[in-house]
């Protein structure tokens, strides 16, 4: 196929090299002259004009390269002044991705005081449960939260964990450079995406205390222990080294340690690091977590989140991108970045769901030759190409990428954090697509037991395991159960507000990549796909729950009559006996059968 187009100039390549300068002769036909952008003020009344031929191939009409005419031959602009634009360019100059978020802080979640903690203790626990469940590691993780003596409204946190440690080459990028990470470029379920969080906490406690940030790490047994202090040069987004890294001795035979300290706020209650680690606990019931709180009497026992299971989840597979979920210029970037040679080839390497049979289809719908080179094809050639994509009918993608809790240790979970409760139930949705991404979701319910009967629901998001405990109103989680007709399932339910009842739900979306709104990873995008089948799977909680709440009032209801004929019997057995003369024997008769025949009437459910 032939991507040329002589009527535009484009090159034949999509990846040549665009900068080369060239000199482009425009003829304005109406004044008959010639117009070279590079000559400074065209002249008039020539009517041909020469030029040589430049380094590009492109010939002005002459034969003799030294005659050029003075319309062709560039000029040098004239020196002027300098204008205000000279000025403005002057202050132009890059931003670091570091300085931007150190500005702007907020979009990652350390909006304010309290909210800084629960994100800082939130990132690196998110750290500590990766890094041992890819390792297959029971993880056991310690929160400690300790106030800076003498210093009002600063804490030192520091979180460790039992994972492989981090070896000494990455310690520096992992921990003191924002957007630096292993997760950002695969497809498969893990709690970190971006390679933001960890950093941002430390940047955030360098900016409030000046402190660096401390991470001791060892990797193995016969491997030194490391205690290395990092801070951020925010303007080249680069870690500094304060003082040099110290070898010393730890107990740990491998894993890491983080400590930060910041300017911060600690409350208990509703979006609190206690919430938080709570809800931690339900979604992972692998895990053991021991938590010491700041306000921690002196020789008081620190809380111990018990795991409720001894296996590892399953571990996600990273799979290639789904054709239907890539836009063009991410598919161009594919086609330049592959390295496959042929069109067929890449197709099938670097996507999912697409054989070599597929891969032959899509080229013949696209009119491209499956043996043509990749990265030789133009805009138009990629046009065509994803088109074709997108008309041709392509197995789901694969789901091993997520790794759902799963009903029964969804149950555990809630039973374990919660308590008793009357009723409990899960279900966990077959896996479904969005832009190509797949995601499973799964719900949980609490119904009874101490939960207070005239207060709204209260709702527990989740994503990749992970809690979600701040922009509720803006995610899909939220919407969705809002838009259930809970009356429909027994729960009264006022306009446009949560259902109230004695009731906890739980939501989990589960996927390769989550649409979080924002950096802060605190709401889950409202993508239609997903908020379909979070409405669902709430909807079957809800018939179970709604069988249980008839079950319970026909029972309470029989329980209730049969109080009457316990209660009014022994009277009617008594007026039986002053009318008739009964004597006591045949009275307890009579009540007997009475009883006996009200009884066969009505029967438990």
């Amino acid at each position: 196929m032939n991507d040329e187009n002589p009527d535009d100039g484009r090159q034949t390549s999509l990846f040549a090299d665009a900068d080369v300068p060239r000199r482009v002769l425009i003829k304005e036909q109406r004044r008959d002259e010639v117009v070279d952008p590079t000559a400074g003020t065209p002249r008039k009344g020539r009517r041909k004009a020469r030029s040589a031929p430049d380094g590009n191939g492109d010939a002005g009409g002459a034969d003799d390269a030294s005659a050029e005419s003075p319309a062709t031959r560039p000029r040098k602009p004239a020196a002027r002044g300098k204008t205000k634009a000279h000025e403005l360019a002057e202050k132009q100059r890059e931003i670091s991705v570091s300085e931007f978020f150190a500005k702007n802080r907020h979009l990652l979640g350390f909006d304010s005081k309290r909210k800084a903690l629960l994100t800082t203790v939130k990132e690196a626990v998110d750290n500590a449960l990766d890094a041992c469940e890819e390792a297959e590691i029971l993880p056991d993780v310690t929160v400690r939260i300790e106030p800076v003596p003498k210093v009002e409204d600063r804490f030192r946190v520091i979180v460790g964990d039992n994972g492989p440690g981090i070896v000494p080459e990455q310690i520096d990028n992992v921990f003191a450079r924002l957007l630096y990470g292993s997760k950002f470029h695969r497809l498969r379920q893990s709690r970190g995406q971006q390679g933001i969080g960890i950093s941002a906490a430390g940047m955030y406690g360098q900016m409030t205390t000046g402190a660096p940030t401390i991470i001791k790490s060892r990797i193995g047994k016969g491997h030194d222990a490391l205690d290395v202090a990092l801070r951020i040069d925010t303007s080249k987004n680069m870690p500094v080294k304060p003082r040099p890294p110290k070898v010393f001795e730890w107990d740990r035979e491998h894993g890491t340690e983080v400590t930060i300290e910041l300017e911060a706020e600690f409350r208990r209650g509703k979006g609190s690091v206690d919430d938080y680690l709570g809800q931690v606990a339900i979604a992972n019931p692998h895990v053991q977590m021991t938590y010491w709180p700041p306000d921690l009497a002196p020789g008081a026992p620190p809380t111990v989140y018990e795991r409720a299971t001894k296996s590892l989840p399953v571990q996600a597979r990273e799979i290639q991108p789904h054709p239907h979920g890539v836009e063009l210029g991410f598919l161009m970037k594919m086609m330049k970045d592959t390295e496959s040679t042929r069109l067929a080839a890449f197709l099938h390497a670097d996507f999912s769901r697409v054989s070599t049979r597929v891969a032959r289809d899509i080229c013949a719908k696209a009119r491209l030759d499956p043996a043509a080179r990749v990265k030789s094809l133009g805009h138009e050639a990629a046009e065509a190409l994803y088109k074709a994509i997108n008309d041709t009918k392509l197995m789901a993608p694969p789901t091993d990428c997520v790794s759902p809790i799963g009903e029964d240790l969804i149950r555990k979970g809630l039973q374990k954090e919660i308590g008793e409760a009357d009723f409990f139930v899960s279900r966990t949705r077959a896996p479904a697509v969005y832009r190509g991404n797949p995601f499973q979701i799964e719900v949980g319910c609490a119904l009874g037991g101490s939960l207070p009967a005239d207060e709204p629901v209260r709702l527990m998001r989740f994503a990749n395991r992970v809690p979600l405990l701040y922009q509720g109103g803006g995610c899909a989680i939220t919407k969705a159960l809002l838009d259930v007709d809970w009356r429909s399932y027994g729960l009264s339910q006022p306009k446009d507000s949560m259902p109230v009842g004695p009731v906890i739900f739980m939501v989990h979306v589960a996927s390769a990549w989550v649409p979080f709104t924002s950096e802060s990873k605190e709401a889950v995008a409202s993508y239609l796909e997903i908020l379909k089948e979070i409405k669902l799977a709430l909807q079957e909680c809800g018939r179970q729950m709604q069988i249980h709440l008839r079950r319970r009032a026909r029972i309470e209801d029989e329980l209730k009559k049969r109080g009457y004929i316990d209660k009014y019997i022994p009277h009617i057995g008594e007026a039986l006996q002053e009318m008739l003369g009964l004597k006591e024997p045949e009275k307890e008769q009579v009540v007997s059968k009475l009883r006996e025949t009200l009884e066969k009437s009505r029967k438990l459910g």
